[in-house]
């Protein structure tokens, strides 16, 4: 499992947050995970002090990500080099260190020469910033694109999608692209933005992300009939094995094909601790393949093939 950090700075105090990395750590997790627009940077200063203070900076493996628009003017946002270079110099300064174990760019950015950010990923691999690139939101034709066309020290090796029993969409074409140029998938909202948990069966908790004013319409996204019944399916597993809906959710996607580690926030200490023990289960065959019958999606031409 990785560590997200997209409530701190908002939801996420920093008592909390301080918690939750102490959690993490103790329970042998490395990879912590965080963006430039989280709470406006506040989320890298939280994390960035924490690392000064409580968890030593070598005992994690930090990521951070940019590219979504952080503040107004030609290098406030965007995917062009001289944004690029800024974003990282911004994010180094809030985290307090003096390079990235892992720099993904946040989305696609159709107004800038992919050659031009792929130049910058260069630059700041070779200048000792940044040790490893990543992308997180791309088509599998810009996965492709990011993968054929970096250069060899700053080769494309991670990507971040949406992924869960609820969105099982990058199959059609992610999923195979990464597995061409051997990019490993890390899944945000393994949990289908904590609909898998099941919490929100019969209503919205008042204490759950569904009833923050933030957070309400994210998780709405996935309050669907066809999620209710998959969600049914995943409880159903969870009572025959006599563990969690959350452990059922995160083992399936953890599982899955080119899947390096699901990517996990949580509410707090108590809900990640709950997340961590997922990593002990392994889901049998049958209720494997039960699941992949119930959330499974439509291939159709060109990814089923011809006939």
């Amino acid at each position: 499992m990785a560590l997200g950090t997209m409530t701190w700075g908002g939801d996420t105090d920093p008592d909390e947050a301080a918690s939750q990395l102490v959690a993490f750590v103790d329970a042998g997790g490395t990879l912590v995970d965080t963006g430039d627009i989280y709470a406006e940077g506040e989320a890298e200063r939280m994390l960035g002090a924490l690392l000064a203070d409580l968890v030593p900076r070598e005992d994690v493996v930090l990521a951070t990500k940019t590219v979504a628009r952080r503040t107004d003017g030609p290098f406030g946002g965007g995917a062009s080099r001289g944004a690029l270079l800024s974003a990282l110099e911004g994010s180094l300064r809030r985290l307090g260190t003096d390079h990235l174990d892992l720099w993904q760019l946040h989305a696609w950015d159709a107004g800038v020469p992919v050659e031009e950010t792929l130049s910058a990923l260069d630059y700041a691999v070779t200048s000792g910033k940044v040790r490893y690139v990543g992308v997180s939101n791309y088509a599998g034709w810009q996965l492709a694109t990011a993968a054929a066309l970096s250069a060899p020290a700053a080769g494309v090796v991670s990507g971040q999608f949406e992924y869960s029993l609820l969105e099982r969409g990058i199959e059609r074409e992610v999923v195979p692209a990464a597995a061409h140029h051997g990019v490993g998938i890390l899944p945000w909202a393994p949990l289908g933005r904590g609909v898998l948990t099941g919490k929100y069966r019969t209503g919205t908790p008042a204490d759950s992300r569904g009833a923050s004013a933030e957070y309400a319409g994210y998780v709405e996204y996935h309050r669907t009939e066809r999620a209710a019944r998959i969600v049914q399916a995943v409880v159903t597993a969870a009572e025959g094995l006599g563990t969690s809906p959350l452990a059922v959710a995160l083992a399936w996607v953890r599982d899955r094909p080119g899947v390096i580690a699901p990517v996990v926030g949580a509410r707090d200490t108590g809900q990640l601790t709950g997340s961590l023990a997922a990593e002990a289960l392994t889901l049998p065959p049958a209720i494997r393949s039960a699941l992949d019958d119930v959330s499974g999606i439509e291939f159709g031409y060109p990814e089923r093939g011809t006939r």
